[in-house]
């Protein structure tokens, strides 16, 4: 024979809908849950946006050195093959065909423009800036910008991380140094 379920407390059958806790958690994690993924979803794209700008900064460094020490120079690099030395070292990570490099020469570092450039943009969405290459020569001050449009999109709650007319996210990472004098 079947066990009697307990009958509810007179308390309880008095209260009626609202004594009723079964469907309590279900509840709970429909108003907790979507608060919870959207912070979790911006946490990840928060993480991803800065370990690409780091992996960015890196790249750069180890790239502009081959410039500093006269390596680009001696080499007769152009510009396409100094790109594809870049884009070497993040294949990983990103789309070489999106990246963007400058690399211009400067007379003193108080005219060197090392900060975000302002893109524009085709009809497709393209990026139509045409970017300088410079390697310069012995003593002469550089500076290389390598930018990258990523991905991101607006989260839940408004979040997002984009600073660009197209949605995206410019991320950028830049090196000034002067050339060695032996260059």
């Amino acid at each position: 024979m079947p066990a009697a379920s307990p009958r509810p407390s007179r308390h309880r059958r008095r209260l009626g809908f609202f004594a009723d806790d079964r469907a309590a958690t279900a509840v709970e994690f429909a108003l907790v849950a979507p608060p919870f993924l959207a912070l979790l979803v911006g946490i990840i794209q928060t993480f991803l946006v800065y370990f690409a700008s780091q992996l960015l900064e890196t790249v750069v460094n180890q790239s502009s050195r081959l410039i500093l020490t006269g390596q680009v120079q001696s080499a007769s690099m152009s510009q396409s093959q100094f790109a594809a030395q870049v884009c070497s070292q993040v294949v990983i990570f990103f789309n070489c065909n999106n990246l963007m490099i400058d690399v211009e020469t400067y007379g003193a570092f108080c005219s060197a423009n090392t900060g975000m450039p302002t893109l524009t943009f085709n009809a497709q969405g393209q990026v139509t800036n045409t970017w300088n290459y410079n390697p310069g020569t012995a003593g002469q001050i550089v500076v290389v910008r390598v930018m990258y449009q990523w991905p991101v999109f607006g989260g839940p709650l408004g979040f997002t991380l984009a600073n660009l007319s197209n949605g995206n996210r410019l991320i950028m990472a830049s090196a000034a140094f002067q050339n060695e004098p032996g260059s």
